[in-house]
């Protein structure tokens, strides 16, 4: 029985099982077997050949963003009108075949765009060339789900669907769950939150299933067997998304208020450019970059130039790396402008945080 039918059994026996107290042991058992075999599904075999044509694609700039979405819907218009990459355009299902990578430039950043080629239904189960789309899709920072307006939302169920079945959880953040193998001592599980959706027999069957008898677990938010599965299995993404509605030049004003209630949706039209402010600011603000601007001794900042970081890594030794490695060891303290300090300037030591639009001197030691 191949690995594929394997898993459309265990979905089958899933959907025919009833959720309650009595059957959580049974269906934790099943659905770490599910996991189990997913990612068996998505690991290439030993010995098969590369990722194929045009899908490795070298990184460059300070983020990454991916567009998927059903062959059609417009993504290659999309990216053509915002970086001015040609990446082939046809009213035709299926025109782009590989990675089209292009490069935009925002607020001084420059960021990757990398239109992948229509995902298509049973990617996740190893269908097309929906593996390769997806291991590209794991690299970025952000992904754009392009989707036609026109058409049903099932589309959107049916992405949101596939990115689950390889990993990508998309507006999500990781549980909250600390989980440690052991040599021995048998399973230690505590919580700092009530337990609705788990208890220790569901925890013991998954763990069960992986050949795990001896671990310490530390809930600390109200986690489910599939928050539990995500943790063990370790290589879950996540990745915030933004869904883009093409083609809204060909709805109603009172369908548009209605598409606006979706939540992380910006609605465009690529054709004509329409909303393309709303969507570049939402991508800045999904990747959470801050600017720094630089300032030479006795001179004016230079504000042409910004070094973008990422919001979680914006210490003054950050700073220094992002320019040149041997700074840092040459650093004595920096001089800061901006809202991260309290005075202007202020001097500040290599763990400070910088906030976006700090100006930033360093002083270099004597």
């Amino acid at each position: 029985m191949s690995t594929y039918d394997k898993i459309k059994e265990i979905e089958t026996e899933m959907a025919r099982t009833q959720k309650n107290k009595a059957t959580a042991y049974h269906l934790g058992t099943l659905k770490a077997k599910l996991a189990k075999l997913k990612r068996e599904l998505l690991t290439p075999a030993k010995g098969s050949g590369g990722g194929g044509e045009g899908f490795d694609v070298a990184g460059t700039g300070v983020a990454r963003v991916g567009f998927i979405g059903f062959p059609s819907v417009g993504k290659s218009t999309l990216m053509s009108k915002m970086t001015g990459t040609f990446s082939e355009v046809s009213e035709v299902e299926f025109t782009t075949l590989t990675t089209v990578p292009g490069v935009l430039q925002y607020k001084g950043a420059k960021i990757q765009i990398l239109d992948l080629p229509g995902i298509i239904e049973g990617a996740k189960d190893g269908k097309g060339r929906g593996r390769q789309v997806i291991a590209v899709a794991r690299t970025c920072s952000l992904i754009f789900i392009v989707l036609d307006v026109l058409k049903p939302l099932t589309h959107k169920a049916v992405i949101e669907r596939e990115m689950e079945g390889v990993g990508i959880r998309m507006n999500k953040e990781p549980p909250n769950i600390v989980f440690r193998k052991k040599d021995k001592g048998g399973i230690n599980m505590t919580n700092t939150v009530p337990l609705t959706n788990l208890d220790k027999d569901v925890v013991k069957s998954i763990l069960n299933e992986y050949r795990i008898s001896s671990a310490d677990i530390s809930f600390r938010c109200d986690a489910t067997a599939d928050d539990l599965i995500d943790v063990i299995e370790g290589n879950r993404v996540y990745i915030p998304a933004v869904y883009v509605l093409n083609k809204i030049d060909q709805i109603s004003i009172e369908e548009l208020d209605l598409v606006y209630k979706i939540p992380h949706a910006v609605p465009i039209s690529a054709h004509h450019e329409w909303n393309f402010d709303e969507l570049l600011e939402k991508m800045w603000e999904y990747l959470n970059l801050v600017r720094i601007y630089t300032k030479p001794k006795g001179q004016l900042p230079d504000y042409s130039a910004p070094v973008v970081l990422k919001k979680d890594r914006s210490t003054v030794s950050d700073f220094c790396n992002a320019i040149h490695k041997g700074i840092l060891k040459e650093l004595s303290h920096a001089q800061v402008w901006g809202t991260s300090v309290k005075h202007n300037p202020q001097k500040v030591g290599k763990e400070h945080v910088l906030l976006d639009e700090d100006v930033v001197s360093i002083v270099k030691k004597k």
